[in-house]
């Protein structure tokens, strides 16, 4: 198969777990992103294609197809499947309102949780609970958290902490937009924010399973790191609450990037 060939059947599946927008409402901008990003790198137009999936299996499903080259994803969802995927890193997101790195916060009902024994016998909800890697390891990488705590995902985070200042054995871990808004809420001073996590990825652009040759894949990460800086860029991102891109800095513990297939 010819490169060209090759080009055109290349997809990049954008998938984010936990967060609003159907697959539907996000395609017109995930396909203007793509478009944008071919430009930037000098590929040939129309050479990738982009899919989004609201959900961890159907993301999956996704990346498992031989076209799915790249994948743009939250930092949780690379931490959990960074090492079945085989992704490596060659971007890192610069998301407007947060930044290219964010710190989450679990929050408990005020006085209940004071250390990592206390969370015994507790359930942990978060928009990043389909990744208890993520959530136990990574966030919750200061403290010693019991075994037999559960950690679910959720979609609807003001029920949670409803929940939680009720009294229910729960604690929240809250990304950085969500930890924001904490103090507009009627019932926040029933809230306490008891450890955050060091700064991590918001999120990450990878190869996927070493399906995109090195030259092809270092100028996509060219390309990336130039989107949002030239006259009008901004606009080309904006849809997508995005600001541009930086070179991947990971935490030590993340999963590494595979050397080869």
């Amino acid at each position: 198969m010819s490169i060209l060939l090759a080009a055109a059947a290349s997809t990049l599946v954008f998938c984010a777990p936990g967060y609003p927008g159907a697959a539907g409402d996000a395609q017109p901008f995930v396909d203007e992103f793509a478009k944008a990003a071919v430009a930037a790198a000098g590929w040939p137009a129309g050479s990738l294609s982009a899919v989004y999936d609201p959900t961890e299996q159907g993301g999956l499903a996704k990346l498992g197809g031989a076209d799915a080259v790249l994948a743009f994803v939250p930092y949780p969802f690379y931490v959990e499947h960074a090492a079945q995927l085989h992704l490596a890193p060659i971007a890192q997101a610069d998301v407007v309102g947060v930044g290219t790195k964010e710190k989450w916060s679990l929050v408990s009902k005020t006085g209940r949780v004071t250390g990592g024994p206390s969370l015994a016998g507790y359930t942990i909800v978060s928009v990043a609970g389909y990744s208890p890697n993520f959530v136990l390891h990574s966030a919750l990488s200061a403290w010693q958290v019991p075994a037999g705590v559960k950690v679910e995902p959720v979609g609807q985070i003001l029920s949670a902490l409803r929940r939680v200042a009720s009294g229910d054995q729960v604690a929240a871990l809250l990304d950085q937009t969500q930890s924001a808004a904490l103090p507009t809420l009627p019932f926040a001073s029933d809230l306490k924010v008891v450890v955050q996590s060091p700064e991590v990825p918001v999120a990450i652009i990878a190869v996927v399973d070493n399906r995109l040759p090195a030259a092809r894949a270092k100028s996509f990460q060219a390309g990336l790191l130039k989107l949002g800086k030239g006259a009008g860029e901004a606009d080309k991102l904006a849809s997508l609450k995005l600001a541009g891109f930086v070179m991947p800095a990971l935490p030590a513990d993340a999963p590494k990037a595979p050397t080869s297939k």
